[in-house]
């Protein structure tokens, strides 16, 4: 579901079925994207108790200079 919608086209998620509902586990670019994921899951199974394991992962260049030791 959360590859073939145009709108989300995420393939990095992962969706694990336990006894009390769902777990999505994965990394999103953003957090208005991770909340998309989990309102459209929410939509799809309206009865079935979500649990979100999905981080936001950093897109932007890095605006430090990393130094090594």
């Amino acid at each position: 579901m959360l590859t073939e919608d145009p709108s989300v086209a995420e393939q990095g998620i992962t969706v694990l079925r336990r006894e009390r509902g769902l777990v999505l586990s994965g990394e999103v670019e953003s957090p208005h994207r991770r909340e998309e994921i989990l309102r459209r899951v929410a939509e799809r199974f309206p009865d079935t108790p979500v649990t979100s394991d999905i981080g936001v992962i950093r897109t932007q260049a890095p605006t430090q200079v990393e130094e090594l030791p």
